[in-house]
């Protein structure tokens, strides 16, 4: 069960989503927050720019390690729109980060990009668990998921 402070910070996920897609960007946002909440860290997807790394959870990690102490990392949670690409999640494991919450899972957006006939991503998905067998991880959220379906959709054209 999520408490009113993850929702926030999952909500706030995914308002950095949308102003991704605003920006021209893939819809997608991640925020860091500490063991007692308080929000460290966010950004939303930067891959526009040319380089397909530039994903806010692959950030996430490269600003936690050099900014927390290893207990620090591993008691912070990543929130975030869409689960890890596997690219992430062994970023995300490899920096030794504690728990994930995303409001919409990978093979929710395979399934949508299947739908709508758009390319598949150029790398399998693969649930976080399978890259970092050890994580916490709790998604999808329902009450989330159409609007970050929307988001997806605009992004792809199907709206």
């Amino acid at each position: 069960m999520l408490s009113e402070t993850d929702m926030r910070r999952l909500r706030r996920a995914v308002a950095l989503a949308e102003e991704s897609l605003e920006a021209g960007d893939e819809p997608f946002g991640s925020v860091l927050a500490s063991v007692d909440g308080t929000v460290l860290f966010e950004d939303r997807n930067r891959v526009a720019g040319g380089d397909p790394t530039q994903h806010p959870e692959f950030a996430i990690a490269r600003w936690s390690t050099t900014r927390m102490s290893p207990g620090e990392r591993a008691a912070a949670t990543v929130y975030t729109s869409g689960e890890h690409c596997p690219m992430c999640s062994a970023a995300h494991g490899w920096a030794g980060l504690g728990r994930i919450v995303y409001a919409t899972s990978s093979a929710q957006l395979t399934s949508w990009l299947k739908e709508w006939g758009a390319p598949p991503a150029p790398v399998r998905a693969l649930p976080i668990g399978e890259i970092v067998p050890a994580i916490t991880v709790e998604g999808p959220v329902d009450s989330l998921v159409a609007r970050v379906r929307a988001l997806q959709a605009r992004f792809h054209g199907r709206s």
